[in-house]
């Protein structure tokens, strides 16, 4: 017997929307308390019940998981041909091709991955809705901003014993990754566990090295090659160049034999312009430069010595510490030296004698830094000991334009890509100076506090807009400047010309003015030949000179002393005179 219950409702009623309302409560069952149940439980006493009258509050922390980007390359080989069919043979491929294309389902299949292909390209095609269509007049409007930088991110050495980031360079297509080179440059106190890598990194990811470069000795230099950026070259500490392709990984793929290598640090390698892409030259502060080709890395192909007194004799040579080659001008380089000079060389010179052409002493130290103007070849910018200063070729003895003193020592510097008289400068103190000419000469622009150790490495991206440093402890800051420091600005460079025309036309008058007084005193220095005969006299004595000056200075010692104690017997009789008088005031007051 099955019981069945219809419910009915009127079709007007279907879909209607309902009405709910509130109505009294319905007692509809009620469970009494059993006192037997009591005895499952067991009774706290006493029970300690925390009570507040506020809200619970508590702290949480939330961190978005990590986002990791990888890049993989797919090689596609052309296949789906049947076995019956060699697709080297062209005439069989071209029969098979006809036969697939007259098929009905050839053309379907096309259809629909052609909708497929024409959405993706249409994608492609779409419209960039964050373009900036007028960037100039932006930026033109943005340059009374006062100027700034900001840090982007922060690379750590990632080894155990920090190490210096002695050189840095930017990935040639785009700067999207930075080579850097770590090492410490403290003779004879390098750790014995401390490692040799160098690492590559992705700038968009400072938590874990893109490669690591495995050198046989810590890398002082590393230059990415401009014409193809998979090869670096690297200068080591013991005195050999590498070099590495990224394509095979982390070792170096051919080393300088050691024989016929730099004897000290190999401070900086230069990749020259040349149709092989493969040549470059390095400096060291044995007072050597050497000039390589990747194909025969057994030996340099060239060689000169930094002896200016023009003997090629390597125990007078100045040892090398920076170079600067500018590829407009193939044939001269320069060297910035341990003993405070440019030296201006010229390549191509017949004799090594003539290959070094002039010049140039201002610093009191080693020149760490040595970069032509990008916009006027003609001035270069020079760094060493506690000043930053701005040469000119016409001017020899003198830089036309310098800096302050300034109180930390000054290690590296680099002239701006996009802004001729703009330049940075790094110090021992962990500060970024920003020089702009045209708006401060006396100042810097700018000055940030990158770290707290000291900056030894600086480098700018070719945009101008991105500027890494490298310290000690082998922190690699990037930073971000602000639009108006790496934008042109209207007239700059006919402004920045004239500057550095009128101030090399200045030295140059100097010059001439102390060349004038140089020959006039050098005239009165002559003696007449009465005075020559004189001077044909045997000179004193030395043992009677020294009596001589000793006398001399005991008697200023006496009179010194003498001096001193007629201000003590005048201080003394004041103090008995002051004495005496207030004696007297205080018999007076008594009576």
């Amino acid at each position: 017997m099955e019981i069945v219950y219809v419910y009915t409702r009127k079709r007007s009623e279907f879909g209607r929307q309902c009405n709910f309302s509130d109505r009294p409560a319905e007692l509809h069952v009620d469970i009494l308390p059993d006192p037997s149940q009591a005895l499952n439980f067991i009774e706290r006493n006493p029970c300690d019940i925390g009570i507040q009258c506020a809200h619970n509050m508590s702290e949480h922390e939330v961190n978005t998981e990590r986002f990791e980007m990888e890049v993989r390359g797919i090689n596609h080989v052309e296949g789906g041909w049947p076995k019956d069919i060699n697709p080297q043979e062209m005439e069989q491929t071209s029969r098979y091709r006809k036969k697939v294309e007259k098929d009905d389902h050839y053309i379907t299949t096309i259809t629909q991955l052609g909708n497929v292909m024409e959405h993706c390209i249409k994608q492609n095609n779409s419209i960039n809705i964050y373009e900036e269509y007028f960037e100039e007049e932006e930026e033109l409007e943005g340059m009374d901003e006062a100027p700034s930088a900001k840090t982007i991110n922060v690379f750590r050495d990632p080894s155990e014993i920090k190490r210096t980031a002695t050189h840095l360079s930017w990935h040639p297509d785009g700067g999207r990754k930075l080579a850097v080179a770590y090492s410490c440059l403290e003779f004879q106190r390098a750790p014995k566990e401390m490692s040799y890598d160098s690492y590559i990194w992705d700038i968009e990811n400072p938590n874990k090295p893109e490669l690591t470069l495995k050198p046989v000795s810590p890398l002082v230099s590393l230059e990415y090659n401009p014409k193809d950026s998979h090869i670096l070259v690297g200068g080591c500490y013991n005195g050999q160049i590498a070099y590495w392709d990224t394509r095979k990984g982390g070792q170096p793929v051919e080393l300088s034999v050691i024989e016929h290598s730099h004897r000290d640090p190999v401070y900086k390698v230069i990749w020259l312009q040349s149709k092989t892409g493969t040549e470059c030259f390095s400096t060291s502060t044995d007072g050597q430069v050497l000039w390589w080709d990747l194909r025969k890395m057994s030996e340099p192909t060239e060689k000169m010595i930094l002896d200016i007194t023009k003997k090629g004799n390597l125990d007078l040579a100045l040892g090398g510490i920076s170079l600067e080659f500018e590829p407009t001008i193939p044939t001269k380089f320069m060297v910035g030296t341990e003993q405070g000079m440019v030296i201006s060389c010229n390549r191509k010179a017949k004799t090594p004698a003539e290959k070094i052409v002039c010049t140039y002493s201002g610093h009191h130290g080693p020149i760490y830094a040595v970069q032509r103007n990008p916009f006027f070849p003609k001035n270069f910018l020079t760094v060493g000991d506690w000043t930053a200063r701005i040469w000119s070729e016409d001017s020899r003895e003198s830089s036309i334009m310098w800096t302050k003193y300034h109180t930390s020592y000054l290690t590296d510097a680099a002239w701006s890509p996009v802004r001729p008289s703009v330049f940075l400068t790094t110090k021992m103190d962990g500060t970024l100076d920003v020089w702009d000419y045209l708006f401060k000469q006396n100042n810097p622009s700018l000055s940030l506090k990158v770290c707290d150790e000291a900056l030894y490495s600086l480098r700018f991206q070719d945009n101008g807009r991105f500027v890494a440093c490298g310290s000690k402890m082998g922190l690699t800051t990037l930073l971000e400047l602000s639009p108006g420091l790496c934008t042109i600005q209207r007239n700059e460079k006919n402004i920045a010309t004239a500057m550095f025309e009128r101030e090399t036309k200045r030295e140059k008058i100097l010059e001439a003015r102390h060349r004038e007084m140089r020959l006039k005193e050098r005239s009165k220095a002559e003696p007449s030949k009465e005075e020559e005969t004189k001077d044909d006299k045997p000179e004193e004595n030395m043992e009677e000179m020294i009596a001589k000056a000793e006398k001399e200075f005991f008697e200023i010692i006496e009179a010194e002393r003498k001096r001193r104690e007629q201000e003590v017997k005048k201080q003394a009789g004041d103090e008995d005179q002051e004495k005496e008088v207030s004696e007297e005031k205080e018999i007076h007051l008594q009576a």
